[in-house]
């Protein structure tokens, strides 16, 4: 089940999700960028960046809605970061909205924060691993196992807050009660059908999806009174969103100081944390990682009008520092009955390595045969162009990924056409001096373009009709034109192209065409001539032929009739 991708819509090709990807586990493919589901860490980084809003987030709301419809017990279990989430005076009431939508129960996920911590204590004073890493954070869980396995053996075999609350629910209220976590991170929606834990948590929301709900709903969170929670955490639970609040809620006096304490935030922070480690620059570290910069404050999935960093981060303090914290000897919290372990693996997913003659045939596809031509610009999304070329070879990327490859082909192509284009190419900018002018144009106005190159178009030809497309802002297309000066006849247009504010005239050379087509109309005037001097001979021919033919007629009636009358004699006896 994807529980992270893209809208196939949306996105347009712009590699931002892939840059801004810490591990690089975006697949593209025919331009469609994808998560590839075994190497997501589930940061959720790249739905935040992506401009096109192409983000594909899977949501439990419809099955959230639907419990509440049945009648179920439906239990929310709320991240202290919810505080710097929404406007809210007091925090309750982000109770009362819950309820309204039909939530039996409002908790603090951070009820489960300190059972975490008091564990997280228990395993430090007891436990004998050289290093320890904190296990709260989800993504940071799956960036060691997957890309730092070595480390796994250091993780803390505790669950999340987010599972020990949940726990702790259905161990209060029952297997059938339904519980939701709502907090920031889009991560929490992949661990909570972890099989170890699977049916702890029964629905993830987002804070960005709760601030849609409240919308729908038509809930105004100022205009609701304040409720308490069912179940309040004390002072060292919500903090855990805070950077280095998970180290203070369990670093006291009473603990043995054997570690150096160290609390990072942050992908590269965490990253290069592990990567110290994993070589043995540093050792004997206690290590709180959150992979979100600023921890769950900085979340992914936080409500589109949610302020901005900092003011949340105070907001959340102002949340924290309302309740008292509890001592030791009143911790309330039972660790004994309920099984808050967990086991963390080596998920390493195993990259085919290219070797190098595979790099470099890559490479030169790309049009890179050596050292200066690798920019490493990063435009692809990776950092590298080697790095770009082992993702072609597992199957990850795409040569047309890369900007610089494609734009130099694009112009080697373009340049080809213009190059050996048999019609004219003249581009001029808007104040009529040529800025392209190809073989053709050299050779039909018997200049070269070296010479013609930033200046006026007018030196060459008149530049009225150029100056009215630029001034209508409309291509004059198919007029014939005579060059005399030239000697030549064309058929011109004159296109205005608006983004690039230049006019380009594509001028085909009709000068054979029409001295063919002058020839043909002499030879058919002369033809036409000789058959009207034919005809009209013709006709005088026919007219003398007649005349004559006339007279012979008339003579040889008159000679007929005569010899009748002599033969035959006038009373008509022969004689």
């Amino acid at each position: 089940m994807k529980f992270l991708n893209f809208s196939e819509a949306n996105c347009k090709n712009c590699y931002k999700c892939l840059r801004h990807c810490p591990v690089k586990a975006i697949k593209i493919k025919n331009g469609q960028a994808n998560i590839v589901e075994e190497r997501c860490i589930g940061c959720g980084q790249c739905l935040v960046v992506c401009p096109q809003e192409a983000r594909n987030v899977k949501s439990d709301l419809n099955e959230v809605k639907e419990a509440i419809n049945n009648k179920k017990r439906v239990i929310a279990s709320i991240a202290p970061s919810f505080a710097g989430a929404f406007e809210l005076k007091s925090g309750g009431e982000i109770v009362t909205a819950l309820k309204k939508m039909g939530f039996s129960i409002v908790e603090e996920t951070a009820i489960g924060a300190e059972v975490v911590a008091k564990l997280y204590k228990d395993y430090i004073t007891d436990g004998e691993s050289e290093n320890l890493i904190t296990t709260s954070c989800p993504s940071a869980n799956y960036l060691i196992e997957k890309y730092f396995p070595s480390l796994v053996k250091y993780m803390i075999p505790v669950v999340s807050p987010m599972i020990a609350h949940g726990k702790m629910i259905k161990h209060k209220y029952g297997m059938d009660s339904y519980v939701v976590f709502i907090g920031p991170c889009t991560s929490k929606k992949i661990e909570a059908v972890n099989f170890q834990h699977k049916g702890i948590i029964d629905a993830v929301l987002t804070f960005e999806e709760l601030s849609d709900w409240f919308l729908e709903e038509g809930i105004k969170l100022n205009e609701l009174k304040p409720q308490s929670f069912d179940a309040q955490a004390h002072k060292k639970g919500r903090g855990f969103p805070i950077g280095g609040g998970v180290i203070k809620s369990f670093l006291n006096d009473t603990i043995e100081k054997k570690y150096d304490y160290i609390a990072v935030d942050g992908i590269k922070e965490c990253m290069n944390l592990f990567e110290s480690l994993s070589s043995g620059n540093i050792n004997n570290v206690c290590l709180e990682v959150n992979v979100c910069k600023g921890s769950c404050i900085g979340g992914p999935a936080m409500p589109k009008e949610a302020s901005d960093y900092y003011k949340r981060l105070n907001k959340v303090k102002d949340f924290i520092n309302k309740r008292v914290d509890y001592s030791e000897n009143e911790y309330e919290y039972d660790t004994q009955s309920i099984d808050f372990s967990k086991k963390f693996f080596d998920r390493n997913i195993g990259k085919q390595k290219a070797s190098e003659e595979e790099i470099n045939k890559i490479l030169r596809k790309m049009g890179k045969y050596e050292k200066a031509d690798e920019l490493n610009c990063g435009a692809c999304g990776y950092n590298t162009c080697r790095e770009k070329a082992q993702a072609v070879y597992e199957g990850m990327a795409e040569m047309e990924m890369c900007l610089p490859y494609m734009r130099s082909k694009a112009e080697s192509l373009n340049n080809i056409i213009v190059e050996n284009s048999p019609n004219a190419i003249i581009l001029v900018d808007d104040e009529m001096r040529v800025k392209e002018f190809n073989p053709t144009a050299e050779r039909i106005f018997n200049i070269k373009a070296e010479n013609i190159m930033d200046k006026p178009i007018s030196i060459l030809i008149d530049d009225s009709k150029f100056s009215e497309v630029k001034e209508s802002k409309k291509s004059i297309l198919k007029q014939k034109v005579s060059y005399p000066a030239y000697g030549v006849v064309l058929m011109q247009n004159i296109v205005y192209l608006k983004k690039q504010n230049v006019i380009l005239a594509i001028m085909v050379d009709i000068t054979a065409e029409e001295t063919n087509r002058k020839e043909l109309m002499r030879v058919r005037e002369n033809t036409l001539d000789a058959a009207q001097s034919v005809i009209e001979k013709q006709m005088r021919v026919a007219q003398e032929i007649a005349s004559l033919l006339g007279e012979t007629t008339a003579e040889t009636k008159m000679i007929l009739t005569k010899l009748k009358q002599l033969t035959m004699g006038e009373t008509g006896d022969i004689k």
